[in-house]
């Protein structure tokens, strides 16, 4: 705590070169994450703010921008998806992130080397596509899904009738590394269901990939939306590697701390660095959230042996609870004809105004997510974990 106070000035803001207690960094990625207090904002600025939503599942994007918006309604995000201004496109870490169409053709071309190495790095990849003409295997990938959208079964067995001797899931696997393939709606959208199907980012979007990206513009994004940040947590969220010389390059235009133990952090000169003692809401993130998953060291946000809580053998990321800015516990709905309910699985005993003040919430978000079907009746549960 004295690291934290020291942090501090007397107008509460940090100042650089300073070193970051937790809680200094905590309120610091929070105030950039919207989760200090709601913003008005369109959501289209949002997603762009956040250099995306993660998206492995449809409905996520939709919570995480309630959670971080004021006035947020689910139509505004679909129509951004029926009108192709945002898309959902494998980018950072190799997983599906939802962003602008302007990002989507920005961003994929410096990832690039990410889903490469996800398709290359494994025995079973390489070997589905051994002896393939990759030119010849991208070419007749890019011809049907352009025909039109088609699911990766689909397209696997339509490849594996030139290439018989190929397994037809890895080959439509290796599509999907190889081109840029969004989602097409209705996957995605509120309320809608369907089977996910791909076509490529140049085809639905009618333009071409950006051929001159910038990576360290990409790097100063990534520092308002979740920095302070060492070179690790940059790499963490991206999954680039090397980027020390990159940050080194930018270091004239950014700021310098030092964490808790000594790691170097880089972050914008007019970024937000609230005070530690600043206080913070409770908030329901949804699954995947990026707040939990952008950084090497991850105790600003969660605490150490609490991750492991969070660990499932299917790669899941449940929808998690913040108190006091802090990962304290998990959330899921269940669903009955005439009942919503909101089950919240806390990791510790939580205090009697805590408990109020996330079931205030937790109404809220109830609310929020059973529209249209608002009618019935609606119940916070908390429950004891096993």
């Amino acid at each position: 705590m004295a690291d934290e106070r020291n942090a501090a000035t007397a107008q509460g803001e940090i100042r650089p070169g300073e070193t970051l207690g937790r809680r200094a960094l905590n309120r610091a990625t929070l105030a950039r994450q919207m989760l200090l207090s709601r913003r008005e904002m369109p959501a289209m600025d949002a997603i762009e703010h956040l250099v995306g939503l993660q998206a492995q599942a449809p409905n996520p994007p939709y919570v995480g921008l309630w959670t971080r918006l004021e006035s947020f309604h689910p139509d505004e995000l679909s129509r951004l998806i029926l009108d192709r201004r945002a898309v959902r496109i494998a980018l950072m870490r190799n997983t599906v992130h939802l962003v602008s169409a302007h990002d989507c053709m920005a961003l994929r071309p410096l990832v690039q080397p990410v889903l490469d190495r996800g398709l290359y790095s494994t025995r079973v990849n390489r070997a589905g596509i051994e002896g393939v003409d990759i030119e010849a295997l991208v070419a007749a990938g890019r011809e049907l899904l352009e025909e039109r959208p088609r699911t990766a079964k689909e397209l696997g067995m339509l490849l594996q009738e030139r290439w018989p001797e190929s397994d037809s899931a890895t080959l439509a696997r290796a599509i999907r590394h190889l081109l840029p393939l969004v989602q097409v709606p209705p996957r995605g959208v509120w309320g809608k269901s369907g089977p996910s199907t791909h076509t490529t980012a140049e085809s639905w979007l009618g333009q071409s990939l950006d051929l001159d990206p910038s990576l360290g513009a990409m790097i100063l994004r990534y520092l308002g939306a979740f920095g302070p940040a060492s070179v690790k947590d940059v790499q963490t969220w991206s999954g680039l590697t090397r980027l020390g010389e990159v940050m080194d390059r930018l270091r004239p235009r950014l700021v310098t701390f030092r964490g808790e133990h000594g790691k170097e952090l880089f972050d914008l000169p007019e970024a937000p660095r609230p005070a530690p003692d600043t206080p913070a809401p409770p908030r329901f993130l949804p699954e995947f959230d990026n707040l939990i998953l952008s950084h090497a060291d991850r105790t600003r946000v969660i605490a150490y042996d609490y991750r492991k809580l969070l660990a499932s053998k299917n790669g899941m990321v449940p929808a998690t609870v913040l108190v006091d800015g802090f990962v304290r516990g998990t959330w899921k709905i269940g669903r009955t004809r005439r009942k919503t309910t909101l089950q919240i699985e806390p990791f510790e005993s939580l205090v009697q105004k805590d408990l109020d003040a996330l079931a205030e919430e937790g109404e809220l978000l109830l609310r929020f997510i059973a529209e249209p079907e608002g009618d019935g009746t609606f119940e916070v549960r908390f429950v004891e974990r096993l």
